[in-house]
């Protein structure tokens, strides 16, 4: 066979092979047909979604129906759930108020407060004896100058010396040389008189600031204090005020019953030096103290001799550890609140059990007509949760209605937790659908035929 037949040959397979071609008739039907399927699926859906919330508004209808024909039941049911969902309510908001409150207390010791101390310092490999690199003013001001959240600072320059009360009896008394910022860095509080001032400081006047309990046991009363002389060492000072603590502090200061202020360029005359063992460091908030104990100790380390040991103190930790046990009994409180919640869907269940012995007949009369097993289980749950739900709501608003008076009326503001009234409406919503579940599982089960013959 020459090429030329053989490629005739070739060309004839290939159009017997082709298809036969689909008419415009046929691919019309077939469109067509895919269209009425899909419309047929949408039909589908759409009445299954119509029966559905057809069969919701009448579960709906009846069990608005049910509760009209025996408001009592329902309202004497529905009150455990009053009083659970209150009492989530009023625990959250009584764990805060009261965590709140300790949080205060113990800022005002002061949460925002460094404490930077001389730990001691031994021998470099090229010393021999040991040495003291204390603390001075200067290492206060490069502080202040390099630490921006710095806010007020103060030395503690701590000596002891035996002052007399009268009659014969001499006592121990810790005096503290400090400067006017003392008050503002330890959050003192002023009784009577006045505190130390810049003037004090600069000029070297010999004054005193004492505590309460010096004043009462010396001169009678703070007031009566104002105005008196006593000697330290044998020089005389003048009482300019009296002090105490904004709060107590379990013995964690410097401070004790029997402490004197006096300016600390006036303590430098009984020491001889500049030297301090102690700075404290008041910060704007608490949120600063960890990068600023850092920065304080990193600046004062580079001005002194690379074996100094100083460390850094505050109560941040204090305040932390006192915020996890608050929390931890508003935790407990709520988990008691819970309980109460869980008999009142004991309560739900009980009610719930007796409606249906009390509806049997209503039962088999619906079963008749039709109704199946998924929708009377529907009809008899969304009452227990209707019961449920309506009960945390009124008990949700009563817990809140405390805490907003006290906000309306008194210049106090309790904090409310939008947590507890999402806790108080779900833990509602979550026990009736629980408690709710066995009374219409019962009354989906029940034999119609059975139902219409009971009495």
């Amino acid at each position: 066979m020459n090429p030329v037949e053989q490629s005739r040959e070739e060309a004839q397979k290939k159009v017997v092979a082709r298809p036969e071609p689909v008419s415009r008739q046929e691919r019309d039907r077939q469109d067509q047909t895919k269209q009425d399927q899909a419309r047929y699926d949408s039909f589908k859906r759409t009445l299954l979604s119509a029966r559905r919330t057809i069969a919701f508004s009448e579960t709906m209808s009846l069990a608005i129906d049910s509760f009209r024909a025996s408001k009592g039941r329902f309202a004497l049911t529905a009150l455990g759930m009053v009083i659970g969902s209150a009492s989530v309510i009023l625990v959250v908001t009584i764990g805060l108020t009261g965590r709140d409150y300790a949080l205060g207390l113990i800022e005002k010791i002061g949460t925002n407060m460094v404490e930077l101390e001389y730990a001691g310092g031994g021998a470099t490999g090229t010393e021999s004896a040991m040495y003291n690199d204390y603390l001075t003013r200067d290492d206060e001001r490069a502080v202040d100058s390099q630490v921006p959240s710095v806010l007020f600072s103060s030395p503690v320059l701590e000596m002891h010396d035996r002052i007399s009360f009268g009659g014969g009896v001499v006592k121990d008394t810790l005096v503290l040389g400090v400067v006017p910022q003392y008050q503002q860095v330890r959050n003192l509080i002023v009784t009577d008189g006045r505190f130390m001032d810049d003037q004090d400081e600069n000029a070297h006047i010999k004054c005193a600031v004492v505590t309460i309990p010096f004043a009462i046991e010396r001169y009678g009363s703070a007031d009566a204090a104002v105005g008196q002389s006593f000697e330290i060492s044998g020089i005389p000072f003048t009482i300019i005020g009296t002090f105490r603590e904004s709060v107590d502090d379990f013995g964690q200061s410097e401070l004790t019953d029997n402490t004197i202020l006096i300016p600390y360029s006036v303590a430098r005359y009984f020491t001889g030096t500049d030297n301090v063992k102690q700075i404290y460091f008041s910060l704007h908030s608490m949120d600063d103290v960890p990068d600023a104990a850092i920065a304080i100790r990193n600046i004062v380390k580079a001005r002194h001799k690379p074996n100094s040991v100083y460390k850094t103190t505050d109560l941040k930790e204090l305040l932390t550890t006192a915020a996890e046990i608050s929390e931890g009994l508003t935790a407990v409180l709520i988990a008691v609140a819970m309980v109460t919640l869980a008999v009142g869907g004991v309560g739900i269940m009980n009610i719930m059990l007796a409606n249906v012995r009390a509806r049997i007949r209503e039962i088999g009369i619906r079963k008749a007509l039709g109704a199946t097993s998924r929708e009377i289980r529907l009809q008899f749950l969304t009452e227990a949760v209707m019961i449920s739900l309506a009960g945390g709501a009124v008990g949700t608003i009563l817990g809140l209605a405390l805490p907003l008076s006290v906000r309306l009326f008194t210049s106090y503001a309790i904090p409310i937790s939008p947590w507890s009234i999402v806790v108080a409406l779900g833990v509602s919503l979550l026990v009736g659908v629980i408690f709710g579940t066995v009374p219409a599982t019962r009354a989906a089960q029940m034999d119609p035929v059975e139902s219409l013959k009971y009495e």
